[in-house]
């Protein structure tokens, strides 16, 4: 049973998005309605602490002279701060323009001069000291730090502020004044090449998707959620209005470093991950379960490739579920009790999951429950749903009931709703590129429907080529294929307008130096590892297998393994740990040649 009938959240469709926080007061109070760890300890936020502070923090604002359309940057990771800023401008109506921790100084300074930031709030002094840097002859009247730092106004210096100038009436009257659809947030869109764009989305934009994924699980206001991806893409932040909605509690991880610590501590009921993250927690366990010895070291990997064949609907018959039920007492319950013990449901998106990494996590009675969106959507178009019927493993689920969807007759899927963004931010020409006149998004991704209502993300247009002899390549189906090798961390195919298909590939190091160990190997450094004749014709065995899933032109001819991870740090991948394939192409032309223009 979810936490709202369907009367009332058919009242939320003309809600703004600070109304969720206020409609709190009709739930359950509770002291935790945020959390976060300071120094070792998790501090909480009760629902009234949450309420006050962005009402005085929201006076603040007004005594600061702060007006509806002002934009305020924000830098942060994710943290209480986070949404007290957040709620506070949406409730001004100033514009909430969030940013990544790993943002460069160029799209910094770009995003400052375009959105007419009128003040930025930091996190730390590293990211105070940036955006400092950044914004000389800008509009940036100041920059705030929720770090303590000498000279510079702190969160609790605008609270205080805002306690000293209560201006109830005035506040409520702007409340009043915003409306649904009116300009809620920008979000700088990322990208793979090219500028940030800022996506416009509006308060119905965000709420008709917390309306649309009402039924995603079976929410209980005593819920709680662990967040750890940031709260500046709209993936999580869409989440995080979705579990307010229900009155949960939202803890925040440390770190990505610290995420299993902090779920043993939380004990969340569900978290939104993307994939890279979950096939890192599955190597994880199976690197774990190659320690072992003996008996459980069988009885390990007999669980692990009972899980991997997973069906569903029991429809590998009564024997396989009997064993099933063996390995989810003996082995899968370890999973569980791994991400606390009280784990509903696991949330994917932002790329393709391996249709393997769900099928053994569901046998591990962790449903994952995969989804699909973009920026421009609010993010969720389509979704897997908790009900059995309701999910389908290797697709993206079912279509929200307040969404549209078709497929275009090269199979790009477009949108329509009111999830569908505003436009883009100053770029108007853009905009009519991917709204068509009749109001549906061109997404350029390419779909299908599976069994008539499950939609299936095969690949993105853009994304796609062709070989020299006219053969379209679809590369990320590929790559996803290459990564359930345990030798192979990262994959990336290639061969636009050349003969064949070729592909970087990035060896998972730990599994790699355990393999070599058991075969006296000596492993100096990675460099050194993957010019080794032995470990290249191991990893070439994993491509020759893999091939055997693909059609005979979509084969991989050659390879070249690289020594290192490809990372948002370095510009190779996107914050949603998406591709950068022009920029790892530029990276990696001497590889790219001895595929291509030299013989091996």
């Amino acid at each position: 049973m979810i936490a709202y009938n369907q009367e009332k959240m058919a009242a939320m469709e003309n809600f703004r998005l600070f109304d969720l926080l206020h409609r709190l007061v009709e739930m359950p109070s509770k002291e935790d309605a945020l959390a976060a760890k300071e120094n070792g300890v998790w501090h909480k936020y009760s629902t009234g602490q949450y309420i006050d502070t962005v009402n005085h923090l929201s006076y603040a604002f007004l005594a600061m002279g702060i007006k509806p359309g002002d934009k305020i940057g924000l830098i942060s990771n994710n943290r209480p701060e986070w949404n007290f800023v957040d709620y506070a401008c949406l409730q001004t109506g100033a514009i909430n323009t969030p940013l990544y921790p790993t943002i460069s100084d160029h799209d910094l300074i770009l995003i400052i001069k375009e959105a007419d930031i009128q003040y930025f709030f930091t996190a730390t002094e590293e990211q105070y000291n940036k955006v400092k840097a950044c914004s000389s002859n800008s509009t940036i009247k100041e920059v705030f730090c929720f770090t303590p730092l000498p000279g510079v106004r702190s969160l609790k210096d605008l609270v205080d502020l805002g306690k000293s100038n209560i201006q109830e009436q005035k506040l409520e009257e702007i409340k009043a004044s915003i409306k649904p659809d009116d300009l809620a947030t920008l979000i700088y869109t990322s990208g793979t090449t090219g500028n940030p764009k800022g996506v416009m989305l509006s308060h119905r934009n965000f709420i008709s998707n917390v309306i649309g994924t009402k039924n995603l699980c079976p929410f209980k206001p005593y819920w709680r959620a662990l967040s750890f991806l940031p709260l500046n893409h709209v993936y999580e932040r869409m989440l995080s209005y979705l579990y307010i909605s229900n009155g949960m509690s939202v803890y925040y991880a440390e770190s990505l470093d610290t995420i299993g610590a902090n779920l043993k501590e939380v004990k969340p009921h569900i978290f939104v991950t993307v994939p890279r993250l979950l096939e890192k927690v599955y190597e994880k366990i199976v690197n774990a379960g190659a320690q072992l010895t003996g008996v459980k070291k069988t009885l390990f990997f007999w669980s692990v490739n009972l899980g991997l064949r997973y069906e569903q609907h029991g429809a590998n018959g009564w024997w396989y579920e009997f064993q099933l039920k063996m390995a989810n007492k003996i082995i899968f319950s370890k999973w569980r009790e791994a991400l606390g013990g009280n784990i509903a449901a696991v949330v994917s998106g932002g790329s393709a999951l391996q249709p393997r990494l769900a099928r053994v996590f569901h046998a591990a009675g962790i449903k994952v429950l995969e989804g699909y969106g973009l920026t421009e959507t609010s993010p969720v178009i389509a979704v897997n749903n908790f009900d059995d019927d309701k999910i389908k493993i290797g697709t993206v689920g079912l279509v929200l009931d307040n969404v549209k969807v078709k497929l275009a007759e090269d199979g790009e899927v477009y949108v329509k709703g009111d999830n569908v963004m505003m436009g883009y931010y100053k770029q108007p020409e853009l905009t009519k590129e991917v709204i068509d006149e009749e109001g549906w998004f061109h997404t350029g991704d390419i779909g299908v429907f599976e069994d008539g209502r499950f939609l299936k993300i095969t690949d993105r247009k853009k994304e796609m080529f062709k070989t020299s002899g006219g053969k379209y390549i679809t590369p990320q189906r590929m790559e996803n294929k290459l990564k359930e090798s345990r030798f192979i961390e990262q994959a990336m195919v290639i061969g636009e307008n050349e003969k064949f298909p070729g592909a970087f590939v990035v060896p998972a190091s730990t599994f790699l130096k355990q393999w070599c160990e058991k075969r006296n190997i000596p492993f100096t450094s990675n460099e050194d590892i993957i010019k080794n004749e032995e470990v290249k014709q191991r990893i070439r065995r994993e491509i020759d297998e893999a091939n055997e899933e693909f059609a005979q032109y979509e084969r991989i001819k050659k390879v070249e393994l690289l020594p290192r991870e490809w990372t948002i740090e370095k510009g190779e991948m996107t914050p949603k740990l998406s591709l950068k394939r022009k920029i790892i192409l530029e990276a990696n032309k001497e590889a790219y040649d001895q595929i291509y223009r030299h013989t091996l």
